[in-house]
């Protein structure tokens, strides 16, 4: 997926809904390159189950670099409908490519998509206050 294309979430996680014309919309969700790049040799994943509810801003699962262990929050309310059961096996995948096969989860939204959701210019400009 293209990152101008997405949305982010002050936390550096990124969203992408399917547009669709029946039944409800699906959001795919990973983290960003600038959170993987930040969190650098990263060792394990903790990923939610399938079927599990999650709101905007709960934690969804955790990452773990040699440095930190990060929460990672969930941009959307809904539930967990499919999963990327490869990714703790593959971390690297992140780093190669966040915005593809480096996605985290899918969750069905059963809410409007939250307005303080930031198109790729805006995160751009947050990255770089952030002094990264």
């Amino acid at each position: 997926m293209n990152p101008e294309q997405l949305l982010f979430a002050k936390t550096h996680e990124w969203v992408h809904v399917e547009p669709k014309s029946d039944g409800p919309e699906i959001a795919t969700v990973g983290i960003s390159a600038f959170a993987v790049e930040a969190l650098t040799d990263l060792v394990f994943m903790q990923l939610p189950q399938v079927g599990h509810n999650v709101a905007v801003g709960q934690s969804i699962g955790e990452i773990e670099s040699v440095k930190a262990v990060s929460d990672i929050y969930s941009p959307v309310s809904g539930q967990v409908v499919e999963v990327n059961t490869e990714l703790p096996d593959k971390l690297e995948t992140l780093s190669t490519d966040p915005y593809g096969a480096g996605w985290i989860v899918k969750i069905e939204l059963d809410t409007p998509l939250p307005d303080d959701l930031m198109d790729y210019a805006a995160y751009q400009k947050q990255c770089a206050e952030e002094g990264h």
